[in-house]
């Protein structure tokens, strides 16, 4: 495989932070403990352990945890020996006190989320985790839904506070394979930093995305153990070593060990094996955050409504991580017009 950067590839494992959302924020101490201990042993360079939603997450609106993230942070570092502990913080859900909080518990990279317009809201948190001696990535949600340009603008946004790396951060699975490359591309023009890419996969081009952005120049790569993520989960770890491994690309993970965590650790936990489903096919097909589903799967019940319709209307409003509030405003509303008809 020819690469634009010589770079080493790093991978973060997000099934503990990403796969929240699967497991409706319900992971315990246990659990966390048995696959951050698995995921150590295989090799694996970082692993993200926080509400779905990020630090300060656990509330009526995103979801209550069944255990505070902070115990299962501190769970996860306990755990591992050499992987390095991330958490991720949407500026206005987490604070800098939780930050720091991470910080004292043993997280070592903060990922600072904003949607792809709003990087300016960033920089209190990247420099403040600069500063205390933490690697600190950007990380731009919903990337489909902004021109180049501007993913560009806001990129350089992150770098200037201090970002050591910006992610694209396609939340809806929404991007094809063209459409990453001219991103990525576009991206290791501009930046002097590194370049990472985080996929889901309700299109089923995860794994193909994150090979076009390994080919253009990305190093940080996200994936989920058994596709342990929101929607039909992220690039599924396991298949992206098997596939890197047949390209000759070697990035010091076990791949038998991480099949073997898939098989015997995580595929018993899920609540319903992660496949590409009605709901999360449309949720791609439409651009809708893939954190959205069991939301509007609920709201859907609640109305007597099909989850698809309520799905299509948050993508035509341009919805985005945080509002997830409006999914039942939407739901009301398809329900009273449904009523009138």
């Amino acid at each position: 495989m020819k690469r634009n950067s010589d770079k080493p590839i790093k991978l973060t494992e997000v099934c503990l932070r990403d796969g929240s959302h699967v497991m409706k924020h319900q992971f315990t101490a246990e659990q966390v403990w048995k696959v951050a201990k698995a995921l150590d042993e295989a090799g694996m360079h970082y692993i993200e352990v926080s509400h779905g939603d990020g630090l300060g997450g656990s509330t009526l609106q995103y979801g209550r945890s069944l255990v505070d993230e902070m115990k299962l942070i501190e769970t996860a570092v306990e755990a591992c020996k050499l992987s390095t502990v991330a958490v991720l913080l949407i500026p206005g859900i987490g604070t800098v006190h939780e930050l720091k909080k991470a910080r004292d518990l043993g997280a070592g990279l903060v990922r600072v989320a904003t949607h792809v317009t709003e990087a300016d809201i960033s920089a209190q948190h990247i420099h403040l985790a600069r500063e205390l001696g933490m690697e600190a990535f950007g990380f731009l949600m919903m990337a489909h839904s902004a021109p180049v340009d501007k993913l560009v603008e806001q990129a350089r946004l992150m770098e200037s506070y201090g970002a050591q790396a910006v992610y694209v951060t396609d939340s809806a699975g929404a991007l094809l394979p063209h459409e990453v490359r001219e991103r990525i591309s576009a991206l290791r023009q501009s930046l002097d930093i590194e370049i990472g890419f985080h996929a889901h996969n309700n299109l089923s081009v995860a794994v193909a995305n994150t090979l076009v952005a390994i080919e253009e120049g990305a190093t940080r790569i996200d994936g989920s153990v058994r596709c342990l993520g929101a929607g039909a989960g992220n690039t599924q770890t396991e298949v992206l070593l098997a596939v890197l491994d047949r390209l000759g690309l070697d990035v010091g993970i076990d791949l038998y060990k991480m099949q073997d965590l898939a098989e015997e650790i995580v595929a018993p936990m899920l609540p319903r094996p992660q496949e590409i489903s009605k709901g999360s096919l449309v949720m791609g097909h439409a651009g809708v955050y893939s954190s959205f589903l069991l939301h509007a799967e609920r709201a859907a019940a609640r109305f007597g409504l099909d989850s698809r319709n309520i799905l299509v209307e948050i993508g035509k409003r341009k919805a985005v991580g945080g509002q997830e509030d409006m999914i039942l405003d939407v739901a009301a509303e398809l329900a009273k017009t449904k009523q009138e008809v």
